[in-house]
């Protein structure tokens, strides 16, 4: 599903890529079972002008945004990050459609390791 998540769809549970963590229902938001850690954003985005001098430093107000990091609560692997209003709840980003799934892998194998594409370099005719 991403870098990190996979679905197990004969147990239809979430899973956590690097460690095999159960991570919880996959007919339900794989966020439920993650650890999360409201960042402060000015953390991640500090002022580039003196708070003490200026009400706007160019850095996110925490009153108007959060930052909400998932991870996986057996490993530790970050998994997500999204930007969120206060008081509003996470954002569900992924309703897989499991029957679909399901037939669709039913012909395939599983991708056990990343797929990478050819190196791309100035000396093999990559001109910019």
């Amino acid at each position: 599903m991403t870098e990190y998540l996979r679905i197990d769809l004969d147990a239809e549970q979430w899973e956590c890529r690097v460690c095999d963590h159960v991570i919880g229902s996959a007919g339900k938001s794989y966020k439920e079972g993650m650890l999360v850690h409201n960042r402060d954003p000015r953390e991640i985005h500090p002022p580039i002008i003196d708070p003490e001098k200026y009400r706007f430093t160019f850095s996110p107000d925490p009153e108007w945004v959060r930052i909400l990091e998932y991870y996986c609560p057996h490993c530790g692997t970050q998994v997500e990050t999204e930007y969120a209003v206060p008081g509003h709840p996470p954002l569900h980003d992924m309703e897989p459609d499991l029957p679909a799934l399901r037939a669709q892998w039913a012909r395939r194998e599983e991708v056990k390791e990343a797929v990478v594409g050819p190196a791309v370099t100035a000396d093999k005719g990559h001109g910019h």
